[in-house]
């Protein structure tokens, strides 16, 4: 039970490996879950250690794994085993390669048929709606003779600078230009041409897809006719600066009619190839959807494997792998048991040897959980991580955390919501659990959902406390306050009742307070009164000051378990007291005068109660001639100047004393370190240095270790 309210005592052990041994050693190590590896190879870089080559392979398997859920994402939905699967060993690695650069290789070469096929199908789907707009553009023209493209047309060139009998035929070109661009287009040809075209354009009914970037695309069909060889080469250029598809169209209805049936053959074929393509991928992915979650777990493990043995030494004989771990202590078993399981798995003779070793620094803070209490770590971790065998707050927190939640939420209409839906949570965990959703919000309410759960639970009783659910107040016990006295004496009657929108009953008056207090939360009968959110608010405000100032003192008793264990005298000293006298004396104190005041004043004498917060300012001020607030006990001015004193000196003490002692305990340790090496007790110089310089690197790879971790 002492790894609950502490952190686990760790270990730091010297581990040695047979080569073959080590990879199958780690891969258990890291399903218990329990090791931390220290980097020994701090001053080499990634590109210079012994497994880089295995590193670099798993980041490739990682990069077509990519590869294949980027080609499946809003098409096939990964499936998800029931359960994880185990770590391969090192042969699976190739494998695994082949199996993925095979399926990689075949998606991509049915990738690049399906997108030519599909431009291909593209092409032609433009060629046919082209093929239909023109023959109708020429059927509609009733007006053009059968030697249109024969005579000569000097109506239709009014500017052109040739004579007519040196010019040639009437020419046109057709084709398909986005329609984005339709406008520009048409603005620059004639301002190219000067006027000496005529340009008939119309929009494709059909939205056609991209083949690469499979997005809709909206395209217009244009004709344009014109005369001579030098505007059709502007023509030509400026469709290509647009991007204009140009298609052979021919000039007689008899060949566009034969193209026509050719085009739509083309197209029925290559709809029954792009179709049995499709069906090819569809099959490819449907087997990668089926692995790839498989697939990515264990090329995940491989490459933390080989990450590991990167941060390990390997001994001048390259048998030996030396790697230095930290593990709990009451875990050693374990992690002994693991190591014999990874040497059985691999084949070796060669039996591991765990020696503990001694090290100045830090150990690595670890925190034991389970299901219930890991959202409650989770909370505390999000604020820090204490240091090694420090008190963890997180059981406390179990309580504190969703009463402190309650105390503000104060409902028991949603706080029973809150508690039903975290109660189907943990009813269910077992099934929503094997569903293993990658919903990020759904995630995060399922891994709190015991935290929910208090907190629906406290909120109940908060609620009942504060009588508030959904903003109603319940009539559970009957009110202590009653009206029929204030009618029988005579003090109100119909007329008063009439005449007055407020009135205020009197408990002095016999019978209009029963004298018992609601059984348990607020008299529903404020939820009638005019100051309901005067006497809600105050009341909920100091029991919020109360219960904080509480919290806070619990904190700081909390550390003085940490001094007591660490046996820092100088802090309990120098930092508890004075915090203690500083807390206690100013807030403590405002606790005692809201508790005091509510257990003095009675109903019938509550008109001459003193206001708490004027006696707590004029505390600081020391100003006791307030005849409008009188004391709240005797010898009130004495024990309040006392306090004020107390926490006055606490300030100095606390803040400025330790500075000092600290900063002479660093002055003589330099002082000592300087004399170190003018010490005549040395037998040689050499020795000496030697001594330090080692001791000097192994101070820096601790400093780094303690950093990295």
């Amino acid at each position: 039970m002492a790894s609950i309210f502490r952190s686990e005592e760790m270990c730091l052990s010297q581990l040695f490996l047979q080569v073959e041994a080590a990879y199958c050693c780690v891969a258990e190590l890291g399903e218990l879950g329990l090791v931390q590896f220290k980097d020994l190879n701090v001053k080499e870089s990634r590109f210079q250690r012994k497994f880089v080559n295995e590193v670099r392979r798993c980041e490739s398997l990682e990069r077509i794994l990519r590869f294949l859920e980027d080609q499946m994402q809003d098409e096939i939905e990964i499936q998800v085993p029931e359960k994880s699967p185990l770590t391969p060993l090192p042969r699976e690695m190739i494998i695994l390669e082949t199996a993925l650069e095979k399926l990689e290789g075949e998606l991509q070469e049915a990738n690049q048929n399906y997108q030519a096929l599909k431009k291909n199908f593209l092409e032609l789907t433009e060629f046919k709606y082209l093929l239909k707009k023109t023959q109708d553009f020429f059927e509609t023209e009733a007006n053009l003779a059968d030697d249109f493209f024969v005579e000569d047309t000097s109506g239709l060139l009014e500017l052109r600078p040739t004579p007519a009998y040196i010019s040639g035929k009437l020419g046109f070109t057709a084709g398909v230009v986005n329609r984005e661009r339709m406008a520009s287009f048409e603005r620059l040809l004639w301002r190219i041409c000067r006027g000496n075209i005529y340009v008939k354009f119309s929009e494709m009914d059909t939205v056609l897809e991209d083949p690469v970037t499979r997005e809709e695309i909206k395209k217009n069909i244009f004709i344009i006719f014109y005369q001579g060889e030098q505007l059709r080469e502007k023509i030509k250029k400026v469709c290509d600066g647009f991007r204009a598809t140009v298609y052979p169209c021919p000039e007689l209805a008899l060949e566009r009619k034969e193209m026509l049936q050719g085009v739509n053959m083309r197209l029925e074929d290559l709809f029954t190839v792009l179709t049995q393509t499709e069906s090819h991928r569809q099959s490819l992915l449907q087997e990668a959807a089926a692995n790839w979650h498989s697939w990515a777990i264990k090329v995940q493990k491989m490459k933390a494997i080989y990450h590991i043995l990167n941060m390990c030494n390997i001994d001048i004989t390259q048998q030996c792998v030396i790697a230095e771990i930290w593990f709990p202590v009451a875990d050693t078993a374990r992690i002994r048991r693991a190591l014999e399981q990874g040497v059985e798995l691999s084949g070796s003779s060669m039996v591991p040897i765990l020696t503990a070793v001694q090290s100045k620094t830090a150990p690595p803070t670890f925190n034991r959980t389970n299901k219930f209490t890991a959202g409650f770590q989770n909370i505390v971790d999000a604020y820090g991580i204490g240091s090694y065998r420090e008190m963890n707050p997180a059981p406390y927190t179990i309580i504190t955390f969703p009463f402190l939640f309650a105390v503000m939420f104060g409902d028991c209409g949603h706080g029973t919501v809150m508690f039903l839906a975290a109660l189907w949570m943990v009813l269910n965990e077992k099934h929503l659990l094997a569903q293993k959703s990658t919903n990020e919000i759904w995630n995060t309410f399922f891994h709190g959902r015991y935290l929910i759960l208090l907190m629906g639970i406290f909120s109940i009783y908060t609620g009942l406390i504060y009588n508030d659910c959904f903003a109603k107040s319940l009539n559970i016990f009957g009110s202590s306050w009653s009206v029929q006295p204030m009618f029988r004496n005579g003090t109100w009657s119909m007329q008063v009742l009439k005449t007055n929108p407020l009135l205020q009953l009197d408990p002095a008056v016999p019978g209009v307070y029963s004298g018992n207090p609601y059984p348990f939360g607020i008299d529903p009968i404020w939820n009638l009164a005019s100051n309901k959110l005067t006497f809600l608010n105050s009341y909920k405000m100091k029991m919020s000051v109360i219960l904080g100032i509480v919290q806070m003192v619990f904190g700081v008793i909390l550390s003085l378990f940490n001094y007591r264990f660490f046996r820092n005298t100088l802090n309990i000293i120098l930092q508890f007291i004075p915090e203690m006298i500083f807390i206690l004396s100013l807030f403590g104190y405002l606790v005692f005068m809201i508790i005091f005041k509510w257990c003095s004043f009675s109903v019938s004498v509550s008109r001459r109660a003193p206001s708490i917060l004027i006696h707590f300012i004029n505390m600081f001020l020391f100003n006791y001639k307030d005849s409008s607030n009188v004391p709240l006990y005797q010898y009130q001015q004495e024990v309040q100047s006392f306090f004020v004193i107390m926490a006055l000196i606490s300030v100095p003490w606390m803040l400025l004393i330790k500075p000092f002692i600290l900063r002479a305990n660093h002055r003589k340790s330099q002082l000592q370190a300087s004399r170190i090496p003018e010490d005549p007790t040395e037998n040689t110089e050499g020795d000496s240095s030697g001594r330090s310089a080692s001791a000097g690197a192994h101070g820096a790879q601790d400093d780094h270790d303690q950093e990295g971790g």
